[in-house]
C-alpha cells in the first residue's frame, strides 16, 4: 500500500474517531509472551510460553472487528517468534483494520521483511535502548543496524524507531545517536520516558534533561502536541487527561483477557469473548486513578480524540480476575509507542 492511500485511510479513521465514541481506536493484541531477549526494565515477556494458536487469535481479531476497531497492534514478548505471524497480520487486513507490529528487530531479515510486505503490514515500531549492548538491554543500535538497513531497502510499510531515556538507561546520550540514525535511514523517530526499576516516576535530571530538550528540538515540527504529555513526565509533574483505556484502547493479553494496558494487567481482566459495548461505555466514563503519572504513550494519544469531551466520573472499582476488588496502581515500565517527531 502506497503512502498516499495509507494517508487517506488514516484520515478516514481520524474523522470517524471524532464523529463517534462507540468503537475502539486501537487494540493491542499479544499472540505470544515469549521473547528472545531479557531486557532489565521489561515486565512483558517470559522465556517458556507457547504461541497462542492461530484459530484462537483469529477469533479474537474477529471479535475486535465486530466492535468496529480501527487499528490492531501486535506485540509481545517478541511477536516475530509466532510461527503464523504473517497469517495474523493478513487476517487483520482482511477486516479492513490497520495492522501494526512492535518488534525488537532481531528477526528483520530480507526474507521476513518480504513476507511482512506480502501479509500487508502497515506499521512497524522497533525500540532501541542504547548504542552498545549492556546488562540492561541488548536492543542496541550496534546489533540492530544491519537489520535497519534491510528494512530501509525492502520494507513497504512505515517504520518508526523509538529511543528511551529515564530509569535504567545508562547512557542517555545514546538516544540522540539512535534518533539521528533513524532519520538518516528515512524512518520515523520517537522518544519514550520510562520509570525507574521500582516503578516510580522520577524527573529527568542532568544529562537526561539535556538530551530530552535536544530531541524536542530535533524534530520540532512533528513532535508537537501529540507528545506534549511528556513535558509533564520529564519534570515529574502529574498530567491531566482523560484515560479511555478499556473503551477506546483495549489491551488483549495472551490469555484473551481485556486489560487497561500492559502495565495494568488484571484490570478489569474480562475475557474478550464476554466483553461488551456496555463494558466499553462504562470504561469510557471511568476516571482511572493511575492516569496522572501514566507513561503509556499509545493510550495517551488515543485519548486525545476525546479529551475535549465527556468528563469522567469517580472510578468504579473493577473486580480483578482473581476476585479481588482493588484499584489500579501507578504504571511501571513504559510501553512506548510515541508520536513521531
Amino acid at each position: 500500500m502506497g503512502k498516499i492511500s495509507r494517508a487517506i485511510r488514516e484520515a478516514k479513521f481520524v474523522a470517524r474517531a471524532v464523529a463517534s465514541t462507540k468503537h475502539p481506536l486501537l487494540a493491542h493484541v499479544i499472540p505470544m509472551r515469549r521473547c528472545n531477549l531479557t531486557c532489565g526494565y521489561c515486565n512483558e515477556y517470559d522465556r517458556t510460553s507457547d504461541p497462542v494458536p492461530l484459530d484462537v487469535i483469529k477469533e479474537r481479531l474477529d471479535r475486535l472487528a465486530s466492535f468496529g476497531t480501527s487499528t490492531i497492534t501486535i506485540s509481545g514478548g517478541e511477536p516475530m517468534l509466532h510461527p503464523q505471524i504473517y497469517d495474523i497480520i493478513a487476517h487483520i487486513r482482511s477486516h479492513g483494520m490497520i495492522a501494526g507490529l512492535i518488534s525488537n528487530g532481531y528477526y528483520m531479515t530480507r526474507e521476513r521483511i518480504e513476507k511482512l510486505n506480502a501479509a500487508g503490514l502497515e506499521y512497524l515500531q522497533i525500540s532501541i535502548d542504547n548504542v552498545n549492548p549492556d546488562d540492561v538491554s541488548r536492543k542496541s543500535l550496534k546489533v540492530l543496524d544491519r537489520y535497519l538497513v534491510h528494512l530501509s531497502e525492502h520494507a513497504e510499510f512505515h517504520i518508526n524507531i523509538n529511543s528511551v531515556i529515564g530509569g535504567g538507561i545508562k547512557n542517555p546520550e545514546d538516544a540522540l545517536v539512535v534518533a539521528r540514525r533513524a532519520v538518516e535511514l528515512g524512518f520515523g523517530s520517537t522518544l519514550g520516558i520510562i520509570h525507574d526499576h521500582s516503578g516510580q516516576l522520577k524527573p529527568l535530571s542532568g544529562v537526561e534533561e539535556e538530551v530530552y530538550q535536544k530531541l524536542r528540538r530535533f524534530g520540532k515540527k512533528k513532535f508537537g502536541w501529540l507528545n506534549s504529555f511528556q513535558d509533564d513526565l520529564a519534570h515529574g509533574r502529574s498530567h491531566q487527561w482523560r484515560c479511555r483505556a478499556g473503551a477506546r484502547y483495549l489491551y488483549i493479553c495472551e490469555d484473551g483477557l481485556v486489560h487497561y494496558c500492559s502495565q495494568q494487567r488484571g484490570y478489569p481482566a474480562i475475557p474478550l469473548a464476554e466483553y461488551t459495548r456496555e463494558h466499553m461505555e462504562q470504561e469510557f466514563y471511568n476516571e482511572k486513578p493511575c492516569a496522572r503519572f501514566c507513561t503509556v504513550a499509545c493510550v495517551q494519544q488515543v485519548a486525545m480524540a476525546d479529551n475535549w469531551r465527556a468528563p469522567q466520573r469517580p472510578f468504579d472499582i473493577p473486580v480483578r480476575n482473581d476476585g479481588v476488588e482493588k484499584s489500579p496502581q501507578p504504571v511501571g515500565e513504559e510501553e512506548a509507542l510515541g508520536a513521531e517527531y
